[in-house]
């Protein structure tokens, strides 16, 4: 479960990170004004890091996956992978990177993927009292739960394929459809959905 600070403020907002650093992935091609459609967390079982993948719409309509991860320190031999820093007006400054470059992001994801697992329950506090927030964008996992899940504590390599991008962590591959649609094999899967409108596979654990 995780706390959403409803009225706190960030300085860049997440949106102005995205803009300045998008165009320069491949992946977008180019990419500028976006618009958010949604997003799903996962907690940290540590609870320092944020983990959030943001569903944005470019221009020409393309739907792009975008996992950030919100820390209060750098990340070591995350450099490339940062993608900006902001000063949360609850938590102070925040280090946001991009998340297919963290280990806590991988390993959120493929536990979510192994044990069958769903997006973090997020909650707002109003009046005194914790209220569920209705998730955006809810995800599940293929697997079951009790399932094993290797421990992953570095990430070994990240590489963009076109549309998707290939991560290697803790002797797993993580392949994420960076272009939401864009078609992925396997049978260990991470799906979402928006509403009644269903987003197919947004994850391949291989």
């Amino acid at each position: 479960m995780g706390l959403v600070h409803a009225t706190a403020t960030l300085a860049p907002t997440k949106q102005e990170l995205l803009e300045a650093w998008l165009p320069s992935r491949p992946w977008a091609s180019g990419a500028g004004a976006v618009e958010k459609v949604g997003e799903y967390r996962f907690d940290d079982p540590l609870g320092e890091v944020g983990i959030e993948t943001i569903l944005w719409r470019t221009a020409d309509e393309r739907v792009l996956q975008v996992p950030f991860t919100y820390r209060s320190a750098p990340l070591d031999g995350a450099e490339e992978f940062l993608v900006g820093t902001t000063e949360h007006s609850v938590l102070g400054p925040r280090w946001v990177y991009d998340g297919c470059a963290d280990p806590v992001w991988a390993a959120s994801v493929a536990g979510a993927i192994l044990t069958g697992g769903t997006e973090a329950q997020m909650v707002i506090e109003r009046g005194g009292e914790t209220v569920a927030v209705p998730p955006r964008v809810p995800v599940r996992g293929s697997g079951a739960p009790g399932a094993t899940v290797p421990e992953i504590l570095g990430v070994d390599s990240v590489r963009d394929d076109g549309p998707v991008t290939v991560v290697v962590a803790g002797g797993l591959t993580l392949s994420l459809a960076r272009v939401v649609g864009t078609p992925l094999s396997g049978s260990a899967t991470l799906t979402g959905s928006v509403g009644e409108h269903d987003l197919g596979v947004l994850v391949v654990l291989g």
